[in-house]
């Protein structure tokens, strides 16, 4: 608990810093306009950034940071730069990869700075556009906001905004891209997290064999053992890992049991909001790319989807806060047989875009 606390003591104090020092547009409707170079216009090269047809609308708002090829370059250089971090060693590139789905599957819970282990498992990055809110626990609710709880974790890159922008500022390298995207040199945290937000929205992955199967495309035909799949998981998943994103973005306790005693309890969403309710209640995660991003759960301890699945059969805990579709007809879980559980898992294998993991433009330079 005194983890939990500390980490939404590091967010509230970087979040006040940043909204009090820079982002002094956010209580209008006017979009943020970088400031000119002396003595003439600056133009920036629009990014040519279309959403995918079958998804839902956008949660970000594009009027606020316009995607930039020089932005968008921008932010993917700071991405995977370790400059971001304490000693020069953690980049968010280095927890988020593009080989893994921008997962972390080296370790089951985030490994940081000078080989530090935090409390959670790292999610990936993709699709946050669409997102609502960040982190297991929902802790932070603008991407654009998003880099300062990692800069700022002890465990993960142990630094503070403040320095980060500092060192940026000095750097040769940078003045001239930031120069590029904004029109001057100056490096403030707007344009440094706007930067790193443009990057991450060209994350989108759309493009799994079950989405060509949505789009009725070629190579979307799903095998017998993936149309049984799909059959169950829209019986049984699809209430939480709904629509084209495959996920609600809810919060809901799905039954863990409680952690070893190594480890202090994680009481999930309880601790932004302090409601009894959300006790042991974490963000539903997206279910695309999921054959990628081992290992799975908030703590990571599962290592395969075959464990996933069997603790959904047999391993469900009942609690006060167990999410009602867990509880249906008066029994926990979701009781799929051996060969269920198969197809289940062969129709999960269709969501994963090998296009999004091989795109070039999402890689280091």
């Amino acid at each position: 608990m005194k983890d939990l606390v500390r980490i939404a003591l590091l967010l509230a104090g970087g979040l006040a810093g940043l909204l009090a020092c820079q982002l002094n547009h956010a209580d209008t409707d006017e979009p943020v306009t970088p400031t000119p170079p002396t003595g003439g216009s600056f133009q920036a090269t629009p990014y040519p950034w279309q959403p995918p047809a079958h998804f839902p609308d956008m949660v970000y708002d594009l009027s606020k940071n316009p995607l930039t090829y020089e932005g968008v370059q921008l932010g993917k250089t700071l991405f995977y730069d370790g400059l971001l971090s304490r000693n020069g060693t953690i980049s968010c590139g280095f927890c988020h990869s593009p080989f893994t789905a921008f997962a972390h599957t080296d370790h089951a819970l985030s490994h940081g700075i000078d080989d530090r282990i935090g409390t959670r498992n790292v999610p990936g990055i993709q699709n946050v556009a669409w997102s609502k809110n960040f982190f297991w626990d929902g802790g932070v609710v603008h991407l654009d906001l998003l880099p300062i709880a990692p800069i700022q974790h002890p465990d993960e890159m142990g630094d503070s905004l403040a320095n980060v922008l500092r060192k940026v500022g000095n750097s040769g390298r940078y003045r001239p891209l930031f120069k590029a995207a904004y029109g001057t040199e100056e490096v403030t945290s707007e344009r440094l997290l706007k930067a790193l937000s443009q990057f991450m929205l060209t994350m989108v992955s759309a493009n799994s064999k079950y989405d060509k199967y949505l789009r009725k495309e070629s190579g979307g035909t799903l095998t017998d053992a993936e149309q049984r799949g799909l059959s169950l998981f829209t019986q049984h998943c699809a209430g939480c890992h709904a629509g084209p994103l495959q996920t609600d973005q809810r919060f809901r306790n799905n039954g863990l049991p409680p952690a070893p005693a190594d480890r202090p309890a994680d009481l999930g969403r309880y601790a932004i909001t302090l409601r009894p309710e959300d006790r042991f209640a974490f963000r539903v995660p997206s279910l695309r790319n999921v054959q990628m991003t081992p290992p799975y759960m908030h703590d990571g301890r599962f290592q395969t989807l075959e464990q996933v699945l069997q603790h959904y059969a047999g391993g469900v805990v009942d609690s006060p806060t167990l999410d009602p579709q867990l509880k249906a007809n008066g029994k926990t879980g979701i009781p799929l047989s051996a060969g269920e559980q198969r197809d289940l898992i062969q129709f999960l294998y269709t969501l994963t875009d090998y296009d999004f993991i091989t795109n070039r433009q999402l890689q280091p330079n």
